[in-house]
């Protein structure tokens, strides 16, 4: 019997996150493994003309909890979404269910937060610091609370090399910060962004730092753990392989590779790409909100959940295999062929990559402009290389975080639940689950029939001469620019032909003596 699932079985549980990638998958996970649980309540904001009800229905109804139906077929009746708006400063819950959330709660897995790199400042202050800050006032109310779990990123503090697992201190008070944007105006705030965050590359990484300092102010009245997980990709195992729902990522990454909107990334190829399965930082999540329940560490334990000291992956190695898997489980209406060069540091190649990609969309807008159809190419192409050199921070650096907390836990579950709850990265194999998550964005994400493989095929292929044929007409049009204009371009070209004739009247020569 595993006794994290045990633990987990008569609990009321507060998630917040619940609608985003790994929160689902948190659910789905202790619905599966505990479906005695008693409740699990969710912070729900409407949207897009959906009702509460009507969002959680969309995802009960997903692929990914048709193993939780079979074995907690209430799991309707075991989910309780409560309004809550986390850009609202009270976070806009009404009385009725505050009254019930702290009076009920016993754990809260707080897993909310803008993961967007260019929010700015005053958004990524409210959602990641503001409304962290605000549900920890709720939990030092809630008299049953056993544990406080906050989901953080490994990435926190980005700006240092060697990152241990203690909380490190920003420049200013996340208080002072806090206050600031509330008289501050827009203006003034994107002025002094850049000095505020520093060394740190944008606002998501620097609000994430403040976060856990507001979590440690107040880790001397509860019971608080905080997890950093690094870049949190598919699921390994479960409850399948390859399962994504998002385009945060590699996911959008593979996507814009695998339509062929994107020919590469800037990025260096020895360097560690570490990512993590999201079912993986969850199973750590729930033994770790076991573990902090149960045993009570003296003191606030930080944990990275992180593969790169463990089982390390460069961004070279992951390119190839996501460009092997394309060859064999192509995309379908891919926009161009995908690159075969995906990953690169050499500028020049990035560069005409860039450039080249710019043309065709041009082009292809131009011919929607044609046909009465609103252009929307050139615009797509934009927002993607700007999305591309955000990243660009992380695809060419490699950290170091330690582990020490986390084999520690590790070490104390049984053999059981070393198995039912596995967060050992050890075991993976990076081969075998980065062809899984490509399969898994073309079947979960794009939607794509796996029966539609041939006819992908072909027109892979397609775009392939079409690729040739116009890198060759482009090469022809530069150099006959090229000729035109440079005296020098003209010897060059003279003296290549004139090699090229001698060659070949040196080899009749040859071959007629021969005769």
């Amino acid at each position: 019997m595993s006794m994290i699932a045990d633990f987990y079985g008569s609990k009321s549980i507060l998630i917040t996150g619940a609608t985003g990638f790994m929160g689902k998958v948190l659910m789905e996970k202790l619905f599966r493994t505990s479906p005695d649980l008693k409740v699990i309540y969710i912070l729900v904001r409407p949207k897009a003309g959906q009702t509460l009800q009507q969002r959680l229905f969309q995802i009960l109804n997903s692929k990914l909890f048709e193993k939780v139906k079979e074995v907690c077929p209430n799991v309707h009746e075991k989910i309780r979404a409560i309004y809550a708006d986390l850009n609202q400063s009270d976070l806009a819950i009404s009385k009725e269910d505050m009254e019930e959330l702290l009076s009920c709660t016993n754990i809260i897995f707080h897993c909310a937060a803008t993961v967007r790199f260019d929010d700015p400042l005053r958004h990524a202050v409210q959602l990641n610091v503001t409304a962290t800050k605000q549900l920890l006032f709720m939990a030092t109310q809630m008299p049953k609370l056993e544990a406080f779990i906050h989901i953080s990123t490994a990435f926190s503090n980005c700006n240092l090399k060697h990152i241990d697992e203690v909380i490190y201190p920003c420049t200013v008070e996340p208080k002072k910060i806090i206050d600031s944007m509330e008289w501050l105006d827009d203006a003034i705030i994107d002025e002094i962004t850049p000095k505020l965050i520093g060394d740190r590359p944008n606002t998501y990484t620097y609000t994430k730092a403040l976060g856990e300092m507001v979590v440690q102010q107040e880790s001397e009245n509860l019971n608080i753990a905080i997890i950093r997980p690094s870049i949190v990709g598919a699921t390994w195992q479960e409850p399948f392989p390859g399962w994504v729902d998002n385009l945060n990522g590699p996911s959008g990454l593979i996507i814009a590779t695998g339509k062929g909107f994107l020919r590469s990334i800037k990025a260096t190829s020895v360097a560690v790409a570490d990512l993590i399965p999201v079912d993986t930082v969850v199973n750590l999540t729930l033994a770790v909100g076991w573990y902090t329940a149960v045993h009570r560490p003296k003191s606030m334990l930080v944990y990275h959940c992180t593969s790169g000291n463990i089982n390390p992956c460069n961004w070279g190695k992951m390119g190839l295999q996501i460009m092997a898997t394309f060859e064999k489980v192509p995309f379908e209406r891919a926009f161009r062929r995908p690159n075969a060069d995906f990953t690169t540091n050499n500028f020049a190649t990035h560069y005409w990559n860039a450039v080249s990609h710019r043309a065709p969309a041009i082009i292809y807008d131009f011919y929607l402009r044609l046909t009465g159809r609103k252009p929307r190419m050139t615009k797509l192409m934009d927002r993607l290389l700007r999305t591309v050199s955000m990243l660009e921070y992380f695809t060419n650096r490699s950290w170091e975080w330690t582990t020490y907390n986390t084999e520690m836990l590790m070490s104390e579950l049984s053999p059981e639940d070393q198995r039912v709850f596995n967060f050992d990265v050890r075991q993976l194999n990076w081969l075998e689950y980065i062809e899984n998550y490509v399969l898994g964005v073309k079947k979960y994400l794009l939607k794509e029939d796996m029966a539609g493989i041939p006819k992908a095929k072909q027109h892979l292929k397609r775009l392939r001469n079409i690729h040739y044929l116009f890198n060759t007409a482009l090469f022809l049009i530069a150099w006959r620019l090229l000729i035109a204009r440079s005296q020098t371009a003209r010897n060059v070209w003279f003296f290549i032909v004139s090699f090229c004739y001698k060659f070949l009247s040196y080899f009749r020569a040859s071959s007629t003596l021969k005769v």
